[in-house]
């Protein structure tokens, strides 16, 4: 007797996935503390496994020491990061007295301003500035904490991301292995082909957005020297760094460079500083965020623009960063499952996917 298989209502069946996503939404949540510097561990490890194949290949290090150099190498390159900021910030801080009187000196040339324009007394200016600074107090301390609430959180958890970044590049055959075997042996093909294009199109995505940040800091220095602000170096690099945040970091170093130039230079600078990094956020956002970062992993803007919203929902600003990377994991199995190929088309849109065979033919 041959039993046909019981297939459930559409309802029960949507009820069922909309229970499950709230599950999982839950557990993602409550385990924001291990699971953000693990993702964090997972994109660095993909980023240095070339360096540590080829310390491996070419040194005949074991894998305990080439994951360890390569893990110090990454923190080598942020530490001189840091260092490059941190000097720059050390040259405003010893002008801080100064920056105080020019601050003074030009809201005073400011208010003087008004009121011989448009005939409004210093009382009435003082009033209406009062009630302005506590709005955006009150919207723009907000806006700032989150950021930098990102960045402390990220240094925060430092150790521990370097920490699972070297465990997981030391296991990672293990990982590989586990992973082989947990699907069964007639999937391995599909495994292989999944993990090799995770590794390719997340290592490109990253090494993107760092030619990115470094493209767009080269453009704001360049731009903030030729305008002739005190700080140009600075303020550039505060632009290129937090330009890898999406949406809010690019309005967090404008108002950072407009009030720093507005402390130190004329109304005339404050407005081309703002104008330059309005022009350069046009460009990034543009021309080279398609074309460099875009580009790799192959998402349409609808759903990058998703990922980032349920991202911020879920992790904050650290969720808003991982979401593009873990968008592209999930494109990239789905249109490698014949079941879930449609999901895949949908986060891609037009991108065509070519198999192996075809991309051979292609370049033959």
């Amino acid at each position: 007797m041959i039993s046909k298989r019981t297939i459930a209502p559409f309802y029960e069946r949507l009820a069922l996935v909309l229970i499950g996503l709230v599950v999982l939404g839950y557990l993602i949540i409550q385990g924001k503390e291990l699971l953000d510097p693990l993702l964090f561990g997972f994109l660095f490890a993909i980023l240095l496994l070339p360096l540590s194949n080829f310390l491996e290949r070419v040194f005949k290090m074991p894998r305990s020491m080439s994951s360890f150099l390569s893990v110090i190498l990454l923190v080598g390159v942020i530490a001189l990061i840091l260092y490059m900021v941190g000097r720059q910030i050390s040259f405003l801080t010893a002008d801080w007295p100064m920056l105080k009187n020019q601050l003074s000196q030009s809201v005073n040339d400011v208010s003087h301003w008004i009121e011989s324009r448009y005939n409004i007394n210093l009382e009435s200016q003082k009033t209406m500035v009062d009630d302005t600074a506590k709005k955006l107090l009150n919207s723009g301390t907000e806006v700032l904490g989150t950021t930098f609430g990102a960045v402390s959180s990220l240094m925060l958890f430092y150790i521990f991301i370097m920490i699972f970044t070297f465990f997981i590049l030391f296991y990672r055959r293990l990982l590989h292995q586990f992973v082989l075997k947990a699907f069964g042996g007639e999937h391995d093909h599909v495994v292989n082909d999944i993990t090799e294009n995770v590794q390719t199109i997340l290592r490109q995505y990253i090494l993107g957005l760092l030619f990115e940040m470094i493209i767009v800091a080269a453009m704001a220095c360049a731009a903030f020297w030729m305008i002739g602000i005190k700080y140009a170096v600075l303020l550039g690099l505060l632009v290129g760094i937090f330009n890898i945040i999406p949406y809010l970091g690019i309005f967090t170093a404008l108002v950072l460079s407009v009030l720093i130039t507005f402390a130190t230079g004329p109304i005339s600078n404050v407005i081309a500083v703002a104008v330059s990094i309005i022009v350069i956020h046009a460009i990034d956002a543009n021309l080279l965020l398609p074309t460099v970062v875009g580009s790799k992993v192959r998402l349409n803007a609808l759903i990058t623009f998703l990922g980032i919203i349920l991202g911020e929902m879920l992790w904050g600003l650290s969720g808003m960063f991982l979401s593009i990377p873990v968008t592209a994991i999930f494109k990239i199995i789905f249109d490698r499952i014949e079941s879930t190929k449609p999901w895949g088309y949908l986060l891609g849109g037009d991108y065509e996917v070519k198999p192996a065979a075809k991309r051979r033919m292609k370049t033959q």
